[in-house]
């Protein structure tokens, strides 16, 4: 696959001092085709000897753990790799749920390094109908468990004493419910486990001491350690802890786990599932930049942004990218390949330019030839579908109508995708 040269003049980016919230000058970000610097992305098949990968096994061997290592050294950070023990609490159990369709679960989770705790709450919802083992879908919530039904005997996340703003509307029971139809989920034969994100690290300024982080060994709050683990590290660790409890379930086809993240949590779900290939499939909805987008393009959110945000998201080395695009060595297509062969999809939002359609798209296709090398489909086109086209190859992409949301048509994208592939691989079994 031959890579695109996109010849656009360049724009210089001027960034105030900010934390996720504050207002950053909207003026100072590029949202036009015309001002998109000119770029080469990084060549996937090239190793750092100078080889071309030809095999599979040369990718797997030689290239892919370079590439890995780009990802650990120069944008998130390196995943400890001491062990924090965990223990299972089951808080509750409803066997006749949403009318009757569904069994929910409320199951407490204390991670512990013998002398601090850290606790967080997982949702369940499995169908009650389910013949045979269970897919399950693994996703943060953005405003705790209780924000994504209007239930009362949903637990309130633990996160939430420290993280919601007193007294303020859009932290009430079921205020993100509509981005959650577990009902649809359900009546589609899949389960959903999702957990508040807060829980594993609190996505405000001052609270790293009550993240997972900081249970691990030589722990220090002030580290410019260069490759230093931040908040989508430890996001990703998470998932990954999720992914622990739902193992060890009788009731789960483990052939069939999806992880999808939204927004910041679409950063994190493809982090999560470049190191962990527990996740069959793995969806990016609205990721932008330092997700699925491409840093060079330089187009809504951006390097320099994202070094900006407190608490930090990425690893001190990322910082010398900010209004350094040009100098990336590697970029956000070569993420999306370390998937490979797993099916991964992608979903932007027309509206959505702060997430770069565009760029998400293109890193999409510019994956494709890895999973090529499989004797796998990417995405086959360098040109955008139409809204509601989706395409469904072993890459997978999708533009809705609409914003920076969740939407039914989004869940209905991500299942029809699963349901594909979890299906071909049952018929091919078959055979």
């Amino acid at each position: 696959m031959k890579l695109h040269i996109i010849i656009i003049t360049s724009i210089s980016l001027v960034i105030l001092s900010c934390t996720q919230n504050q207002v950053f000058a909207q003026n100072d970000i590029n949202y036009e085709e015309s001002k998109v610097p000119n770029f080469i992305l990084p060549e996937l098949f090239i190793c750092n000897n100078g080889e071309k990968v030809v095999t599979v096994e040369q990718w797997e061997q030689q290239r892919r753990p370079e590439i890995l290592e780009l990802f650990l050294s120069q944008v998130y950070g390196r995943t400890p790799k001491s062990k924090i023990a965990v223990t299972y609490e089951m808080l509750s159990e409803n066997q006749d749920d949403l009318g009757g369709k569904a069994i929910s679960k409320q199951v407490k989770f204390t991670f512990t390094n013998g002398t601090k705790s850290i606790v967080a709450f997982l949702l369940i919802y499995l169908p009650k109908q389910a013949k045979g083992k269970v897919p399950v879908i693994i996703s943060y919530n953005y405003k705790g468990n209780h924000s994504t039904i209007s239930d009362t005997t949903i637990l309130y996340s633990p996160s939430l004493s420290l993280v919601k703003e007193p007294g303020n509307p859009d932290w009430i029971r079921g205020c993100q419910s509509y981005r959650w139809p577990f009902n649809k989920i359900i009546e589609r034969g899949y389960g959903v486990a999702t957990m508040c994100y807060h829980d594993i690290f609190p996505d405000e300024i001052g609270l790293k001491d009550h993240s997972v982080v900081s249970l691990f060994p030589n722990y220090n709050p002030d580290s410019n350690k260069i490759d230093e683990w931040q908040a989508i590290g430890a996001w990703a660790w998470g998932l990954s802890r999720i992914m622990d409890y739902i193992e060890t379930q009788a009731w789960v086809d483990l052939d069939k786990i999806v992880l999808m993240g939204h927004s910041r949590q679409g950063k994190a779900a493809l982090w999560a599932g470049a190191q962990d290939a527990r996740f069959r499939i793995v969806i990016s909805n609205n990721s932008g930049s330092g997700g699925a987008a491409l840093s060079k393009r330089v187009f809504g959110e951006n390097i320099a942004y994202l070094t900006a945000i407190t608490p930090k998201w990425f690893c001190p080395a990322f910082d010398q990218y900010a209004n350094n695009e040009v100098s990336l060595t590697f970029d956000q297509h070569e993420l999306i390949a370390l998937m490979a062969p797993r099916p991964v999809y992608i979903a932007s939002a027309k509206e959505d330019l702060w997430a770069d359609p565009k760029g998400e798209f293109l890193s999409a296709y510019y994956s494709g030839s890895v999973y090529e090398l499989y004797g796998l489909s990417g995405l086959g086109t360098s040109i955008m579908p139409a809204i509601h086209q989706p395409i469904m190859n072993d890459v997978g992409y999708h533009i809705r109508a609409g914003k920076h949301d969740v939407t039914d048509y989004d869940w209905k994208c991500f299942m029809d995708f699963a349901d594909q592939h979890f299906y071909r691989k049952l018929n091919d079994a078959n055979k």
